[in-house]
């Protein structure tokens, strides 16, 4: 484990499936839509680039994307910060195409993180370290999520200490925990298929679920059941900015994103004012 971060930037999409809001706004990926007049991914690629811990970036996304043309990425590909890769049709082997050769830990966000700020990278990862985590998860409690915007989410996980929403920010603390990632191959299919639960999970980890999405559980006690089962030290850390856990999914997130970027654009100079 090195001092600095690797930021895998997830951006590609399912081929021949074009997002709604990359269709209403004529472009070919929604990592391309526009958020407040800029590509959605621009804002992300802002922020890694301010942030001091860093080191490298890294995005997948899909071949011919004509991601390369942005300034922002020309910007980092210049300093030699950047690196491109073609998505996979299976988002964890996207993921383990991307990080083949990265100096860890690895942090994974995705385009559509808009909110991400240098603030929330540092939290986040100083606590991942701290904790002794093979791998963390960023959460935001509901309070702060609606404190950020009171439209910022609508669904959360009910634990018994508490409703949280995931940030879609991962850390990966060494090569060897990308194991865990195999687990989660079929993903959403779960759903339409439940003994594919069955035998990624066991019964045990399929108990555990349930009694996470039923808020019987408390939230630490619930990773540390799965970290269990899974042989991997998973830790949950939970993020002071709750804007962390808004990502821009459809037309009402657009439009919570953009009011939560003008706030952060007008507070400064309301603040210079006084």
């Amino acid at each position: 484990m090195t001092g600095a971060l690797t930021v895998l930037v997830l951006a590609g999409e399912r081929d021949g499936r074009l997002d709604p809001l990359a269709e209403a706004a004529g472009v070919s990926l929604k990592a391309l839509s526009p958020v407040a007049g800029r590509p959605m991914v621009a804002h992300v690629l802002d922020t890694l680039a301010a942030s001091h811990r860093v080191d490298e970036v890294r995005i997948s996304i899909n071949a011919g994307s004509g991601l390369e043309r942005l300034p922002e990425v020309r910007s980092l590909a210049a300093a030699g910060r950047l690196r491109m890769f073609s998505s996979q049709p299976n988002l964890v082997d996207s993921v383990l195409d991307a990080v083949k050769g990265a100096a860890f830990p690895v942090l994974i966000v995705t385009a559509d993180s808009v909110l991400i700020t240098p603030e929330q990278i540092a939290e986040f990862d100083i606590a991942a370290r701290r904790s002794g985590a093979e791998v963390a998860v960023a959460l935001a409690r509901r309070e702060s999520v609606l404190a950020a915007h009171p439209d910022g989410q609508r669904k959360f996980y009910k634990c018994s200490d508490g409703a949280f929403s995931n940030c879609n920010m991962y850390w990966i603390g060494e090569d060897s925990a990308l194991r865990a990632a195999e687990l989660f191959r079929s993903g959403g299919q779960f759903v339409k298929h439940p003994l594919r639960v069955v035998g990624a999970l066991g019964l045990r980890g399929v108990v555990e679920l349930v009694r996470f999405r039923l808020g019987l559980s408390a939230l630490d006690a619930s990773f540390k059941r799965l970290s269990k089962r899974f042989g991997l030290r998973i830790v949950p850390i939970e993020l002071s900015d709750g804007a962390a856990a808004i990502d821009v999914d459809h037309a009402r997130s657009l439009k919570v994103t953009e009011e939560v970027l003008a706030w952060r654009h007008v507070e400064p100079q309301r603040l210079a004012a006084e």
